[in-house]
């Protein structure tokens, strides 16, 4: 008798799906979701072996109980045949007919599965999201050729709950001693490490002129004029500045466009090392002092974790590659997964010539096991860490190394451990302590405008070439280590 009202009952559902159209097989529930724990313990198994997560290493079942688990957004990469999406993305045009028969045939693919849902194509990039309820539908994607990857937008381990140890705090210090700054003219101060990088010396040949720099971070703090109003005080003359945002909060569904505010701090952190004013009013001067800045908010803070923190990176990355008057983006953010939702956008950025920095690592509980973080592990990036001073090299207390890393930069000092200052978010002329990978991919950002500002007609490759011939291991690698620190003064004025 069990067996013959299972029988019935499976009829009904099979007949019920005939006649709305929907596949609802998997609907008869073999299976739950796994549970956060094993979800994780599959994680840090398969990180601890590869580094950092690839999606495309797990089960459909992970991927599809990793989606329940969290926001239950999946992104979805597309492609038709014969083209290279990683090569070919900037050419793309997601509206041209071939593109929008494949995208309407897996929006239909998906309702199959899903019924008449909301799902989101973006409209540059070949790419899908919506919210998942079948299994089978994740199955399917991933068997097919025309899919690039099938993830879980916004699936994370939850081990960091303290948002101030992922990088933000902006509040100024009182109590900078003399000896982690020098003070210049007209009235600016100069952290110590910048004479680690031969930096004064180059500015007698290059300050940043007309080289555009994008920081994709935290935003732009609207308190803090000197990347404000005060953005060209001082020698730092005729530039422009400007502050975007790209991120969202709430629900997909339902969610708003941030403000281009910095609440975290981190991102006008990063902007002041890279390119503050030499100005009059005593706060601390950025490498390139005479280049543009565009700040992008992306993220909420240093981890890139969240399915509204991938997409704003993502479009963020696709904004300032298509901005003519931007050459160098840095990216002083990221994350132990890899995300295609995110890589799409380096792509993107990368194939419009930009030249991409991004911080290999600075330790939280979550990451201090892992080696480069991404997506400074792609080739697409120059991925940049921090050390302590002395001759030989030593990574920084909280800095990750690994063999992806093409460069270092002093950070910190091996006797009392101080870092370099920069700006807070503040409206105060008082600067803040920074540190870590994060604003040693700053500092080689603003290097890098000195040595493009010397001449640019230049591409990206003959900069990264400049940088390259003025480190202390070239032609050889570090095999932690890249090619090791720069000397900026030998970078400017190399052939």
């Amino acid at each position: 008798m069990k067996k013959l009202i299972l029988l019935m009952s499976i009829l009904i559902l099979f007949g019920c799906s005939k006649e709305s159209g929907l596949i609802q097989v998997d609907q008869i529930k073999l299976t739950d979701p796994f549970e956060k724990s094993k979800i994780n313990a599959e994680i840090d198994q398969q990180m601890r072996n590869n580094q950092i997560l690839y999606w495309s290493n797990m089960s459909n079942e992970m991927i599809w109980s990793a989606a329940l688990q969290s926001d239950s957004i999946i992104s979805v990469g597309y492609t038709i045949e014969g083209v290279q999406v990683e090569q070919e993305i900037h050419e793309i045009d997601v509206d041209d007919d071939q593109w929008v028969a494949k995208a309407d045939d897996l929006i239909s693919l998906i309702k199959r599965y899903e019924g008449d849902i909301d799902i989101e194509k973006h409209a540059v990039l070949p790419q899908l999201q919506f919210r998942v309820t079948s299994l089978a539908l994740i199955r399917e994607l991933n068997a097919r050729q025309d899919v690039r990857y099938v993830e879980p937008l916004g699936y994370n381990m939850e081990l960091i709950n303290d948002r101030s140890s992922s990088g933000c705090d902006g509040a100024p210090n009182f109590s900078i001693p003399t000896s982690d700054y020098s003070t210049i003219s007209p009235n600016t101060k100069m952290p110590w490490n910048f004479s680690h990088a031969n930096i004064p010396s180059a500015w007698n040949s290059a300050q940043g002129d007309n080289i555009g720099i994008c920081i994709l971070d935290t935003g732009g703090s609207f308190s803090q004029d000197n990347i404000g109003s005060a953005f060209t005080q001082g020698n730092s003359g005729s530039r422009s500045v400007s502050k975007v945002s790209t991120k969202y909060s709430g629900s997909w569904w339902w969610k708003k466009k941030d403000s281009a505010n910095d609440p975290c701090g981190h991102g006008t952190a990063m902007a002041g090392m890279a390119v503050a004013p030499r100005g009059t009013d005593g706060n601390s001067v950025g490498v390139a002092y005479k280049s543009d800045l565009l700040t992008i908010r992306g993220t909420e803070d240093v981890l890139v974790n969240s399915s509204n923190e991938k997409n704003g990176v993502r479009d963020g990355l696709v904004l300032a590659g298509g901005r003519s008057n931007i050459d160098i983006i840095n990216m002083s953010i990221g994350d132990i997964f890899y995300s295609g939702t995110v890589a799409d956008g380096i792509y993107y950025a990368y194939n419009k010539g930009k030249l991409i920095f991004a911080a290999a690592g600075t330790s939280f509980s979550i990451t201090t096991w892992v080696g480069v973080v991404f997506p400074a592990t792609m080739s697409q990036t120059v991925a940049v860490t921090g050390v302590k001073d002395g001759s030989s090299l030593q990574k920084c207390g909280n800095c990750h190394s690994g063999s992806q890393v093409d460069f270092v930069v002093t950070m910190e000092k091996s006797n009392g451990g101080s870092t370099p200052i920069t700006l807070s978010s503040s409206n105060t002329n008082q600067p803040k302590y920074t540190g870590g990978s994060s604003c040693a991919t700053s500092m080689m950002s603003g290097i890098a405008a000195l040595v493009w500002s010397t001449n640019t007609s230049m591409s990206r490759s003959q900069v990264m070439s400049k940088l390259k011939n003025a480190s202390q291991y070239y032609p050889s690698r570090s095999s932690q280590y890249g090619w090791g620190r720069v000397d900026a003064s030998v970078a400017v004025s190399g052939n």
